[in-house]
């Protein structure tokens, strides 16, 4: 075979790998791929719910021979995604796709009576998870709470520090009155926490306004701190970086098709304001 031969052959090779990869790189994003796979993960969810009942053997079989079903289809439809992935090596930068295929392959554990059946088991029922990397949605969602976990750290300290606070006022006022409540600063925690979320916080204080009528002012002020403004500081943290994920999410996208971005349009906009403004002078 001379060289020419070779030549010809590598092309081949390749326009026949540039074709596969655009075949699956089409598929992959195709509408009809995404809900036949979000379809597939819900019926998983309900085949999990299914093995909790006491069904007849017959049963048993039928869903094993589902389950394997199941786990070639996710199997085929990495396969896809990572074909027609442009950049081969950058699949497994994105850790959604990383968490994707440890399930994939962990969901080949056979459910026998093996030692490594509960680990099987554990994560086909953690396959219902994979919603989250189908549907972009979820995805932004996800991202959002994690990237705002840094803010949200100083907020849950700055409440920890109200709740102790307010634990440590209540144990030396309200100890005498009932101990399963406020015996100790661990309980008195638990009990502020009834008293956040509006358990019976009620009961909690006419208990203690019987012998403390003006009690009811600390059970205000730690509602008013807790579950007014706390909760709203928390609310506004996570849709600040949910409409940033979402900005982020649409500059891709426009970016993919070739579309000016958020930014780029920003930068343009001030570009004509300095034109004018140069104009004017």
């Amino acid at each position: 075979m001379t060289r020419f031969d070779k030549s010809i052959d590598k092309e081949l090779v390749s326009f026949e790998h540039n074709h596969l990869q655009r075949r699956f790189y089409e598929i992959r994003n195709n509408k009809v791929f995404e809900l036949f796979v979000i379809s597939i993960i819900i019926f998983s969810a309900l085949m999990i719910g299914a093995n909790s009942y006491q069904v007849s053997p017959t049963t048993m079989q039928v869903l094993s021979v589902l389950d394997v079903i199941i786990t070639i289809i996710f199997l085929i439809e990495i396969f896809i995604r990572f074909i027609g992935e442009p950049d081969k090596v950058r699949f497994f930068h994105n850790a959604w796709n990383v968490f994707d295929t440890f399930i994939v392959i962990v969901s080949l554990i056979p459910i026998d009576d093996s030692e490594m059946a509960v680990l099987g088991r554990l994560v086909r029922i953690f396959r219902v998870l994979r919603m989250i990397s189908i549907i972009p949605e979820l995805r932004i969602l996800i991202n959002s709470l994690v990237k705002a976990l840094p803010q949200l750290g100083y907020v849950m300290l700055l409440m920890f520090i109200i709740f102790y606070i307010y634990a440590a006022i209540g144990t030396t006022f309200f100890a005498a009155i009932n101990t399963e409540l406020w015996g100790d600063i661990t309980i008195s925690l638990l009990t502020l926490f009834r008293v956040m979320t509006f358990e019976d916080w009620t009961d909690v204080m006419y208990e203690t306004m019987a012998v403390y009528p003006l009690s009811w002012c600390y059970y205000l002020t730690f509602i008013f701190f807790t579950a007014f403004a706390f909760l709203n500081m928390v609310i506004g943290i996570v849709v600040n970086v949910l409409e940033q994920e979402r900005q982020i999410e649409a500059d891709l996208n426009n970016k993919e098709a070739g579309e000016p971005t958020m930014l780029e349009l920003k930068q343009e906009l001030d570009e004509i304001k300095a034109l004018l403004k140069a104009q004017h002078r």
